[in-house]
């Protein structure tokens, strides 16, 4: 594909992002891409709303795993472009849309010619909300394809285009959602020695879990534990009976985010003792463990890019950043890595805005890297 194709089949998908395991439409459109690849030694099968292509080698060694995430995100567009997203409060603002568009241009430079070891490209559904990788692998969906390495990136806003960073080990955090609930006693604001004020329960819990950080954590390691969100109360004279609040654990170790997991938990105790309510604390880590790139994989592709012309490597710095491609790195041993593409705002944001320059140059580059592994 040239530049100008790669452009517009991102621009495509850009319009149409779809949450976690309802991308339909996403799905079709990469199949109607793929299909144009006709070529023998290429087959491709789906599960759910994901697709899997395997391009079979001449005489295979390895499989070699390529993945790219295909959800978007409950975000309302703010960017003004000719190709906005047409889902009304969906958006492509984590840079999915970018990472199908590589994924295509990697599969069809890989397929001019059949390769000697066999490649298996992942168009992964629900990065965002349901872990994909997780319920794919947990399913038995890879079966006989389960590659013997896997790479993926990530787009980042905060990077110039041309740049790549990745870090052996530890890359991004192992993450972990809480939704709370407070129940007490609702009641008038005139009285509040009658009722059970939730709205004061909840900002003392959401104070304390402050504390887990700052007591629990060793400093060196570190962690994070926000609060996003906050609903109670129905009125100015009414005392609220009820708050329910929600938030992220991210960690850099399973260990700590285990630790995290339980203080939050005793403190949610301690709050229903203090203010004779009911508390419930729920955690979902679901699959997003850390992301631990391998050292022989990731060793192998610093060198690489580091000789690579007109790239620009660097070694990355740990990131909070939650990324569920983790729960396939702990099984199979791979390399995960950011790409530069220069946006004003940054991932999630409603106005994140890459450059698109970003998407050639990362096919022409990683293409490089996936013919130099079949030798």
């Amino acid at each position: 594909m040239i530049q100008e194709q790669l452009i517009e089949i991102r621009r495509q998908l850009h319009q149409i992002p779809e949450i976690g395991l309802e991308e339909e439409k996403t799905q079709k459109r990469l199949l109607e891409i793929i299909l144009l690849i006709d070529k023998e030694f290429i087959e491709y099968k789906t599960w759910r709303t994901g697709i899997m292509v395997f391009v079979h080698g001449k005489n295979p060694q390895k499989t070699i795993g390529w993945r790219a995430d295909i959800d978007g995100l409950p975000i309302a567009e703010e960017v003004l472009s000719d190709f906005q997203s047409e889902h009304e409060g969906y958006m492509h603002a984590c840079g999915h849309d970018f990472h199908m568009t590589i994924g295509l241009g990697l599969l069809e430079q890989m397929s001019v010619e059949q390769p000697e070891n066999n490649y298996l490209f992942l168009f992964q559904p629900a990065e965002e909300n349901e872990a994909g990788g997780m319920l794919m692998y947990e399913a038995g969906a890879f079966d006989t394809w389960l590659p013997d390495e896997f790479y993926g990136l990530h787009v980042n806003p905060e990077l110039p285009v041309g740049h790549i960073t990745t870090k052996i080990g530890t890359l991004f955090a192992a993450t972990c959602e809480v939704q709370i609930t407070l129940t007490g006693k609702g009641g008038h604001a005139a009285f509040p020695h009658a009722s059970n004020d939730m709205i004061v329960a909840g900002m003392s819990l959401v104070q304390q879990a402050q504390t887990i950080v700052s007591r629990n954590v060793d400093p060196v390691e570190g962690a994070v534990v926000t609060f996003g969100t906050f609903h109670a109360g129905s009125a100015t004279n009414v005392i609220a009976g009820e708050a329910t609040i929600s938030g992220t654990i991210r960690t850099l170790t399973e260990a700590m985010n285990q630790l995290t997991q339980i203080r939050i938990r005793e403190i949610g105790e301690g709050i229903a003792k203090s203010f004779n309510c009911e508390v419930v604390v729920s955690l979902d880590q679901k699959g997003y463990v850390p992301v631990i790139n391998d050292p022989q994989t990731t060793e192998k592709f610093i060198s690489f890019m580091k000789q690579e012309p007109d790239v620009v490597f660097e070694e990355a710095e740990v990131a909070m950043t939650g990324e569920d491609f983790g729960y396939l790195l702990s099984k199979v041993p791979g390399t995960m890595f950011w790409l530069g593409v220069d946006s004003p705002y940054g991932l999630h944001s409603a106005k994140f805005e890459p450059k698109e320059a970003a998407i050639p140059f990362a096919v022409e580059h990683i293409s490089h890297f996936l013919k130099f592994l079949d030798k």
